[in-house]
């Protein structure tokens, strides 16, 4: 090949690499340039904070850390909940690499007691309009207070303890740290407006949702926990919602105080049932397997001893109706006490205590059945014998042969062919009636002889 025609396809092949670098190169600056939109994870927690809840959340947190998220937040509503799931739940919070925000909505929404200490853990408390958090006082697990001295005390050093942590994360959140003590010690409460025109405030910005919020947020410098600072960047991020899991979703449901109480009711009418007729078994496993989900509900909501023995003396009521009659009275009373222990039953934390329409029409069918159930167990009782010797009397059966007085024949009962005497003869093929058994030889009668000694 001729030195010029080479040079020329040497030439040739360096211009097309050149232009494919010169492409790449443009392509690389035009991803620098409009790079990836920031990734921001969304979560809703709507009920009591318990273990579930718990679960829940500090799931989302270990998602967002592991996706390197920009920001995650919690659309949170609720009446409160326990402190050690509340806790659980901080210390997860404070230790994430994602800043987190929690936003007290829909507008009408709360967040009370346990939900008032997450909005002060948060990197960024928001609230939408409309909404109101607060009233942290711990609520004692018994359920109804008691006068005495030692029991005073220790709610005051609970309260104290509780308020001492609400003072801790609002200092280090730098909001108002009178406020946040005020909301465990004297159960305020506060609007949207009240908490951000405190000074300091309690929450960072009021937005109607997550929208909203993420445009107020971007470019804001948040300080985190640990106190280092971050500056947000939530323009046109792309939002991905997370959901509880069907198993967490099961298990939040059962420990709803609705469905602990009536969970209760029917594991104790399923035993009830099963005592009454032994061997029906479906009751007794289904009363069994109801009454071990009340007792796994009631873990996460506070019980009042009253109300739990209430329930049970209202059950005794309604069994002594069935073998004492009292004209309704004991009937009466065992339904009114199931109707009161089950609307103290969990306690007294506002805003989770069974709606007294449900609770009053379970205590009603409940009674209703037990008594029913009862009659109809008593009437059983009272119907006499259908099997055993006690049975065979009345009986009517017919002789084989014939009798003679003191002297053992045969008879036919219901297919059986029996021994049998008499105290008078009989013909061969009468009819006789059964008027006694002594050991294995029946003692009859003829009909005749049995209508002259009625009349």
């Amino acid at each position: 090949m001729p030195f010029r025609d080479a040079l020329g396809v040497v030439v040739r092949w360096l211009l097309g690499v050149g232009v494919v670098l010169t492409a790449a190169a443009g392509a690389l600056a035009a991803r620098a340039a409009d790079p990836a939109p920031p990734l921001v994870y969304a979560a809703e927690v709507d009920g009591i904070i318990q273990p579930v809840t718990a679960e829940f959340m500090v799931s989302a947190i270990d998602r967002a850390d592991a996706e390197r998220a920009s920001l995650l937040v919690f659309t949170l509503r609720t009446p409160g909940g326990l402190v050690d799931s509340t806790q659980t739940i901080v210390s997860r919070m404070i230790a994430a690499r994602t800043p987190i925000a929690i936003l007290v909505g829909p507008s009408g929404a709360r967040a009370a007691s346990a939900g008032f200490i997450l909005v002060l853990a948060a990197d960024v408390a928001v609230m939408a309009p409309g909404t109101h958090m607060g009233a942290a006082h711990p609520v004692s697990a018994g359920g109804v207070a008691s006068e005495s001295k030692p029991d005073e005390t220790m709610s005051k050093k609970v309260a104290s303890d509780l308020a001492a942590w609400a003072r801790s994360l609002a200092e280090r959140r730098r909001r108002n740290v009178t406020l946040a003590a005020e909301a465990v010690l004297d159960s305020r409460a506060f609007t949207d407006r009240e908490a951000l025109a405190a000074s300091p405030p309690l929450i960072d910005l009021v937005a109607t949702d997550i929208r909203d919020l993420l445009a107020k947020l971007d470019g804001t410098t948040v300080t985190r926990f640990d106190g280092r600072s971050v500056t947000l960047r939530t323009a046109n991020a792309r939002i991905v919602e997370m959901e509880m899991t069907r198993r967490q979703r099961i298990l939040s449901a059962i420990a709803h105080p609705q469905v602990a109480t009536l969970l209760l009711m029917l594991g104790t009418l399923g035993l009830t049932v099963e005592l009454w007729n032994p061997g029906a078994v479906l009751p007794g496993v289904v009363g069994g397997f109801c009454l071990l989900l009340a007792f796994f509900a009631f873990q996460f909501v506070p019980v009042s001893t009253a109300g739990l023995l209430l329930i049970v003396f209202g059950i005794a009521l309604l069994i002594v109706e069935i073998k004492v009659p009292s004209f309704g009275v004991l009937g009466l009373g065992g339904i009114l006490s199931l109707v009161v222990g089950s609307l103290m039953l969990p306690g007294e934390v506002p805003g989770i205590a069974p709606r007294p329409a449900l609770v009053v029409s379970v205590a009603l069918a409940m009674g209703a059945i037990l008594l029913v159930l009862g009659r109809l167990a008593m009437r059983a009782h009272r119907q006499p014998a259908s099997t055993g010797v006690a049975a065979m009397i009345g009986l009517r059966g017919r002789a084989l042969a014939a009798f003679e007085p003191g002297r053992a024949t045969q008879v036919a009962v219901r297919g059986e062919i029996w021994n049998a005497t008499a105290d008078s003869p009989l013909a061969e093929g009468e009819t006789v009636t059964i008027v006694a058994v002594e050991g294995l030889t029946l003692r009859v009668a003829r009909d005749s002889e049995l209508a002259e000694g009625a009349s």
